[in-house]
């Protein structure tokens, strides 16, 4: 089976802002369905993205594709290949982490987003199948960043402090881990 790589959204287009409808349990089997999961997932590998909602890519359902490799700092071990399917996010906690996000709906900005620090996922996977998890740290935050997007929401919209929106170069060049070497 050949996958494509979609066109991703960006803020300003409708699709990004509204909310998406929910996947009927009867289209998830469907090829057309996975097709789209698989399209997706290459979308996601292709723009290096760790998480991908249907949104994005200009379609309006409650779906979206999760996986952070072993080899990203920013979280303590590997998100493998998560599909989730009409999935509820419940805060677990008041704990707050503050802490970068950038979206290839807004791309080549990042700001500093408080989300909470453990959330419990409820979905159903690429088979239709419950799937629950008790997520923490960067998993956490990659899960409710991408239920926001289905509730027509980017990361903007949870910023406390605007001041942080920076361009990733800018970002790299003078922001709190910048090396700022003589001649650079």
């Amino acid at each position: 089976m050949t996958v494509s790589i979609l066109k991703v959204a960006r803020i300003g287009h409708p699709v990004v802002r509204t909310a998406a409808q929910p996947v009927p349990a009867a289209e998830i089997a469907s090829p057309a369905f996975q097709r789209l999961v698989d399209d997706m997932v290459a979308t996601m590998h292709e723009y290096e993205g760790v998480g991908l909602a249907a949104p994005q890519v200009h379609v309006s359902l409650r779906l979206a594709v999760i996986e952070v490799p072993a080899s990203d700092e920013r979280s303590i071990e590997a998100v493998p290949l998560t599909v989730l399917v009409n999935p509820v996010v419940t805060p677990v906690g008041e704990e707050r982490l503050t802490a970068w996000e950038g979206c290839l709906s807004v791309p080549g900005l990042r700001g500093m987003v408080p989300r909470f620090a453990r959330a419990r996922l409820e979905a159903r996977d690429r088979d239709g199948r419950p799937y629950i998890a008790d997520a923490s740290g960067f998993f956490a935050r990659v899960i409710q960043h991408e239920c926001d997007h289905l509730d027509g929401r980017v990361y903007l919209d949870r910023m406390d402090d605007l001041r942080t929106l920076s361009f990733l170069r800018e970002l790299h060049r003078f922001g709190p881990d910048a090396h700022n070497e003589e001649g650079s």
